[in-house]
């Protein structure tokens, strides 16, 4: 290259002598210019007959230099068409760790790229949560306010005399007179047993949590003047 030639040329170690010699050309084409009395300055500063040579030197290395520059400039394309292209790699900058407190705005940064726009899943266990959480209380009220489901049995029981000379009505009487929470007596007839013997046949309805069989028959016996005995005729769930 032209610049690569240039390099390794020694012309200008010598400036000072170059730029004497070609002033002394000058004049001797123009003439004598204003000043040209003053002497150049520097180391080896010449006149006479060695200006001249020197001068004549100056041309035949400026015209060898334009020939070999114009040479290179032809060269240079074919030159540069064949030169190996090199890849610039920058070097690796080398990454400083961040400071120890400095490190708790970094991670506060990476929770904030975290941040889930449309809703995390805790979020939605949440608004799950209590969602169920409404329905059961809604579905208490609910259940609270309506009547709870009562078990009922509708019972027939016989209650039989002592003899055909018991008054039945007074009897019949006896027994209504039982009243218990969760009883309450239905209709009734006299059955003939034999020998002009009759049976009480009376229906009651009792809440099973309330009145048991047990508790009924301990209570009608209790009359024992008109009241031999007491069966269950028949009994059913309602």
């Amino acid at each position: 290259m032209a610049t690569d030639f240039l390099v390794h040329e020694k012309i200008w170690f010598d400036k000072f002598r170059y730029d004497d010699a070609e002033r002394r050309f000058y004049e001797q084409m123009n003439g004598p210019v204003a000043g040209a009395s003053c002497q150049s300055s520097g180391p080896g500063a010449s006149s006479g007959p060695g200006g001249d040579h020197m001068v004549r030197d100056l041309q035949q290395a400026v015209s060898k230099l334009e020939a070999r520059l114009s040479v290179l400039e032809k060269s240079a394309p074919a030159h540069r068409a064949t030169a190996p292209q090199t890849q610039h790699v920058s070097p690796m900058r080398q990454v400083e760790p961040p400071p120890r407190g400095k490190a708790a705005p970094a991670a506060e940064d990476d929770e904030d790229d975290d941040i889930d726009l449309f809703g995390s899943d805790e979020e939605e266990d949440k608004e799950a949560m209590r969602l169920r959480e409404e329905r059961l209380r809604q579905y208490a009220e609910k259940k609270a306010k309506k009547p709870a489901l009562v078990a009922k049995s509708s019972i027939l029981l016989d209650v039989k005399p002592w003899d055909d000379e018991t008054d039945m009505a007074q009897l019949e009487a006896c027994v209504r007179s039982v009243q218990l929470d969760g009883l309450t007596w239905g209709g009734s007839k006299l059955v003939p047993v034999g020998y002009g013997i009759r049976k009480l046949q009376i229906q009651c309805v009792v809440e099973d949590d309330k009145v048991g069989t047990d508790l009924l028959e301990e209570e009608i016996t209790k009359f024992e003047e008109h009241v031999q005995s007491v069966d269950i005729a028949a009994f059913n769930k309602i």
